[in-house]
């Protein structure tokens, strides 16, 4: 007899929704069958529910060992599962010691071990001075490597210099690996101090994004390394990633659920809990990141969870310049996301590659998927279920959050991870019972 058997008359099948049973055993799924009479011992899930695979973020800063203050291997992968995400990737920063060994990656494995609730695999960063040894990493299992184009906000992470740019991709290239690139040109960039939110943002402009990426895609074209470019926030320097696609590069792309619902003009002054970099931007260049989430230019979208203290995020009393620059939106980057889409008439069907087969693949996962074989890990969501977003009944650690108060539609009711009930009626219930994914990595 299978371990758990759920029905749904909407269940998220080979890109469509459709009436389906699934059947679990040992952790995974072992049958998806026609959507028979119900039968002893089979779960049917209301008809306000749908059944999706647990949901891929290839963009989370736990920043554990060292700054667990801010965040943390148990509160993060709580919040994951409270938002329906089953599987994360996270990042080599802003922990201490940065993964940019195989003794640091040892670290981060140690302190997650019985603190997690869903699946965590590893990004590893290339800096100037890991350069020339990343294979080590690579065995030792990290998903890729990441490098900023500019300072990364944390002096234990050097930024890669535009001089080393291309004997690093070079470098990941023999290895068959990734770069993922923070992609903001620091010749672009200045400082900006004070409560003024659009002073914030004219500092970070869009032109220094696209010089980034212009300089990723030529870079690829000598090396033929593969890279993926984190966070778009300006859209007018998609253009360029679709020419390069057009040329056969192997370039993947994503944005994050603060640029497709979040804008400019309605940040209030001082309001640091919307601070990130690149910068939340205007509303029509929100309407042309929307477009090229439609037109498949994007292939993730993903939280960029990068939370921090209280106190970090408003130093100086709501300076946009001396405050932390990060979201905290693990926990609600699906439904937030769903929420906007939902007001602009786009189906259900339209994001979910995004928040699954998509970042699962950036990253080089077996996830984000129900079929025979897969890992089963499910999440019957409720669509129209509303709210009101309170930001101290969220999981992750510090109660900071763009979307407090938010109204927002959906709800990751329940979530199995491998097979078990991890979320039940919206709520963590079996927290601890997550894996680290450390094998050798797939290649694509």
């Amino acid at each position: 007899m299978p371990d758990l058997v759920v029905r749904a008359q909407r269940v998220w099948l080979d890109g469509v929704l459709r009436p389906a049973q699934v059947q679990v055993s040992g952790g995974v799924v072992t049958a998806v069958l026609p959507f028979d009479p119900p039968a002893d011992g089979v779960l049917t899930l209301p008809d306000d529910e749908v059944l999706l695979p647990g949901l891929v973020d290839s963009h989370v800063h736990v920043n554990e060992p060292g700054r667990t203050a801010w965040e943390g291997f148990a509160s993060a992968t709580r919040a994951a599962a409270a938002g329906g995400v089953t599987t994360i990737v996270d990042m080599p920063l802003n922990s201490i010691p940065p993964t940019t060994t195989v003794e640091a990656l040892a670290a981060k494995e140690a302190a997650a071990e019985g603190k997690l609730t869903v699946d965590v695999a590893f990004w590893g960063g290339a800096v100037p001075s890991n350069l020339g040894s990343l294979k080590a990493l690579h065995d030792a299992g990290v998903r890729g490597f990441k490098s900023f184009l500019a300072p990364s906000g944390v002096d234990e992470f050097e930024y890669l210099p535009a001089t080393l740019l291309e004997p690093a991709l070079a470098e990941i290239a023999s290895i068959g690996s990734v770069l993922i690139v923070h992609a903001e040109d620091p010749a672009h960039l200045h400082e900006a101090h004070g409560r003024s939110y659009d002073d914030f943002l004219a500092s970070r402009p869009p032109v220094s994004e696209r010089e980034a990426i212009a300089h990723v895609i030529d870079a690829m074209r000598t090396t033929g390394a593969r890279a993926h470019i984190l966070h778009v926030s300006a859209a007018d320097s998609l253009d360029l990633v679709r020419a390069a696609r057009a040329e056969g590069l192997p370039l993947t792309v994503e944005t994050c659920p603060h640029y497709l619902t979040l804008r400019s003009e309605d940040v209030p002054a001082g309001a640091t809990e919307f601070k990130c970099c690149p910068p939340i931007r205007d509303g029509a260049n929100q309407d042309l990141l929307w477009d090229a989430v439609l037109d498949g230019t994007f292939d993730a979208i993903v939280s960029d969870h990068s939370p921090a203290t209280v106190d970090v995020k408003s130093v100086g009393g709501g300076d946009f310049g001396l405050s932390w620059g990060g979201i905290a939106g693990l926990q609600l980057g699906f439904t937030v996301v769903w929420t906007q889409a939902r007001r602009r008439g786009i189906p259900l069907e339209a994001i979910m590659p995004l928040f699954t087969t998509g970042p699962a693949r950036v990253a080089g996962i077996a996830a984000g998927v129900i079929e025979v074989g897969a890992p089963a890990h499910l999440v019957a969501f409720a669509p129209d279920d509303e709210r009101v977003v309170d930001v101290r009944t969220l999981e992750h650690k510090n109660p900071v959050s763009p979307y407090d108060g938010a109204s927002v539609v959906g709800l990751a009711r329940t979530v199995w991870l491998h097979g078990a009930p991890i979320v039940t009626d919206g709520a963590v219930s079996t927290p601890g019972t997550g894996r680290t994914i450390l094998p050798e990595p797939v290649r694509a």
